[in-house]
């Protein structure tokens, strides 16, 4: 039977910033943190060792796979920032026009620093991912 991995944790999120090696990226983690906090009304809550996620949700799929997972998160990674939205709706592919640059991969969408994206597009994918996630999972 599959087991979930990322699951909401007690861990402190201002303790896993402060061991984010990069400066700058530690940095960004602090105004992400503000943004999605802002954003959503949620407080941070950890999930599973370095995601940083807002809120959350329970979903079942028709194979009846089902499990709890965060609304919208991020997590700043070595090599890039990872931020957590919902897939499923064009509108993110929408937003993600005008976002900045980025890379976007199934339920992730990849930067190098807070600084290459638009604050206000990001406020609108955070928006639009948790609408859309309260919708779909009642």
């Amino acid at each position: 039977m599959y087991k979930l991995k990322t699951k909401e944790t007690d861990n402190n999120v201002i303790e896993f910033i402060e061991t984010v090696d990069n400066p700058k990226k530690r940095e960004d983690a602090y105004q992400l943190l503000v943004i999605f906090s802002e954003t959503t009304g949620y407080h941070a809550k950890m999930w599973g060792p370095s995601i940083i996620g807002f809120g959350s949700y329970h979903y079942k799929y028709e194979s009846g796979h089902e499990g709890d997972a965060p609304l919208v998160g991020f997590s700043p990674r070595k090599a890039k920032i990872s931020l957590y939205f919902a897939v499923g709706d064009n509108e993110r592919e929408h937003l993600l026009q005008d976002f900045g640059k980025h890379t976007a991969g199934k339920a992730c969408v990849y930067i190098n620093k807070l600084a290459d994206v638009d604050k206000e597009v990001l406020k609108k994918l955070i928006i639009q991912s948790v609408e859309f996630l309260q919708q779909t999972y009642p």
